[in-house]
């Protein structure tokens, strides 16, 4: 055999072992974090709540010989809203939508409902962090109102309570905000402003909507419900539908 293809091949085998290492080392850490988990245990749902924190540092890289694909950073293609109040209505569209902030967040409470299986639990972060573009359609008064262009979103002190009920070989997920300390929102093109006059304008803009988003907040919180919801449910069916936990938790 030629040096070069020895090399090859030695590493080729070198490489080999170190992904089963890696698989190895993964499967005992995570039966090592699940193993005291009972289902006849009344701490079930405590102990499930501390495993799924422990989990965090999988996040960002996921477990591909589970299935487990990395969400932090999430990726959605598309998330669509529409909406129509006493003759006004709208269509949002968000496009190729960025969502940080998983790997930081902490689950506070969680609680299993066997008989309708059916999971509910709440999730802190410090931070989350939202970017992407967007296509608003408006009609009111049978004005029709068309703008594109980029948005970001930042969330600080924020909690939600996610609901994940078993529908069959999926799941339905809810996901509701149930509190918010702080934001940021930019959305840009909304003045379709070229130049200074049309800069200094968005800037004016992306300040009175950034003071004034906790007296709105009623209008912009289903919204966000959607956007975490449409994430969560992405996340699930991509990363965790298939997730052996049997394998890891015994009766």
């Amino acid at each position: 055999m030629r040096p070069l293809n020895l090399l090859i091949s030695i590493s080729a085998i070198v490489l080999c072992c170190s992904q089963v290492a890696k698989t190895e080392r993964e499967l005992y850490e995570i039966e090592r974090i699940f193993s005291p988990c009972k289902k006849s245990s009344p701490d079930f749902d405590g102990c499930i709540k501390r495993a799924f924190n422990k989990m965090r540092s999988f996040f960002k890289v996921g477990i591909p010989e589970m299935g487990v694909a990395p969400f932090d950073p999430h990726y959605a293609k598309e998330i669509r809203q529409a909406r129509a109040i006493n003759g006004i209505g709208y269509t949002l569209t968000l496009n190729d939508v960025f969502e940080r902030g998983w790997s930081q967040s902490t689950v506070t409470k969680y609680k299993t409902d066997w008989e309708n299986q059916r999971i509910v639990y709440s999730q802190y972060f410090p931070e989350k962090w939202l970017n992407g573009d967007y296509e608003f359609k408006g009609d009111a008064f049978g004005l029709g109102v068309l703008r594109s262009g980029r948005w970001n979103m930042t969330l600080r002190d924020y909690s939600q309570t996610t609901r994940i009920k078993r529908n069959g070989t999926g799941v339905d997920v809810h996901v509701e905000v149930d509190h918010i300390g702080d934001m940021e929102i930019h959305v840009g093109n909304l003045l379709r402003g070229n130049g200074i006059l049309g800069t200094y304008l968005q800037r004016m803009l992306d300040r009175l909507i950034n003071v004034s988003w906790k007296p709105g907040f009623a209008v912009i919180r289903p919204l966000i419900n959607d956007l975490v919801s449409t994430a969560f449910t992405d996340i699930w069916s991509k990363s965790f539908n298939n997730f052996p936990l049997d394998n890891f938790i015994r009766d």
